[in-house]
């Protein structure tokens, strides 16, 4: 078998299994496709997902459903203003041995898990918040001196309000970073909604069963990275996350008027890759144009800050973003 085939078989196994989780979902979610496609990319990737919008619309539910997908380990967080670092990573505590001597002995917190869902983060002190950094971003958790490497896949899916905002605190730009996806979770169709009505007021409860688990998960996030990327196609890749940078080589001129602070490498990192997942999903192993523009907006809406001006005049991150996909071209004019 060549490599080639090889290759083909592999995605097109991809793409089944893919589809496999996504219908066992569906069975309990109701519409957000596109919501269920981002955080299904975060998962694919070992990326980390922020989910944005006001309650009630499932966001809860949707990873509640994920967790019951995959037969991976799960917990949930509720972040409140008086949860501490300790109460996400675990402690040191004093026990007493069979011998009748005392020592220290570390019990694990609910971090220690490969879904966690981080609910209303942005309800927490920063000093807890950033107990989640170096799990994120590493993988593991110091306490006491002593690094503790959580099981993979490690996944955080985190929910904020973006409404009431009175008792919050606003994720810092080092902890948004680390979030692979912000995915903005919209209200329901007028066919939808009715849907949910019936599926939730009739006394018939739909569970997921399980389709998938870690070793396959890992599995297919190899594979992912094996698509390949034009030269051309990265250069553009590469233009349209400087095209956020004010007064940069590639900046256009929304970019200098809005934006204060551009994304980072993580950016360019984070579309590379989702894109790689868009391709592979439409049959195809390299990833073209139209993929990177579909996942240019979750990739950056949250590494981008905008200006005072902007937001005087009511403009949003997604709007500059818009602006920026139609004003660069796919292919740099050499003359």
């Amino acid at each position: 078998m060549s490599i080639a085939e090889s290759m083909e078989q592999r995605a097109a196994e991809f793409v089944r299994r893919y589809e496999a989780v996504r219908e066992e979902i569906g069975r309990v979610i109701v519409g957000h496709d596109e919501i269920v496609h981002g955080v299904l990319t975060c998962l694919f990737v070992g990326g980390h997902c922020l989910l944005e919008g006001v309650p009630g619309l499932g966001k809860t539910l949707l990873i509640r459903t994920l967790a019951q997908t995959l037969d991976l380990k799960f917990s949930r967080i509720q972040f409140t203003p008086d949860l501490m670092p300790a109460d996400v990573l675990g402690t040191n505590m004093v026990v007493e041995t069979p011998e009748g001597r005392r020592v220290f002995e570390f019990q694990q917190g609910p971090i220690f898990t490969q879904i966690c869902l981080a609910d209303e983060i942005n309800r927490a002190t920063p000093k807890t918040q950033s107990a989640l950094l170096e799990t994120m971003q590493e993988g593991c958790i110091t306490v006491g001196g002593k690094t503790y490497v959580l099981e993979k896949p490690f996944f955080v899916m985190a929910t904020q309000n973006p409404i009431e905002q009175e008792g919050t605190y606003p994720l810092p730009e080092a902890q948004l970073d680390r979030f692979f996806f912000k995915l903005v979770v919209g209200y329901s169709s007028r066919q939808e909604l009715s849907t949910i009505v019936d599926r939730t007021t009739k006394g018939q409860f739909v569970e997921s069963r399980k389709v998938m688990d870690g070793a396959e998960i890992r599995r297919w996030q190899q594979l992912i990275r094996e698509v390949i990327i034009a030269p051309h196609v990265q250069d553009y890749l590469v233009r349209l996350v400087l095209a956020t940078h004010p007064e940069g080589e590639c900046a256009v001129p929304i970019t200098n008027q809005y934006i204060r602070w551009g994304s980072s490498p993580r950016g360019a990192q984070t579309i590379a890759l989702a894109a790689k997942v868009r391709a592979l999903l439409g049959g195809r192993y390299n990833v073209s144009f139209e993929d990177i523009r579909r996942v240019y907006q979750p990739a950056l809406r949250h590494r981008v800050l905008l200006n005072f001006e902007a937001q005087a005049e009511g403009i949003a991150t997604d709007d500059v973003l818009r602006q920026i996909l139609e004003t660069v071209p796919d292919k740099e004019d050499k003359k």
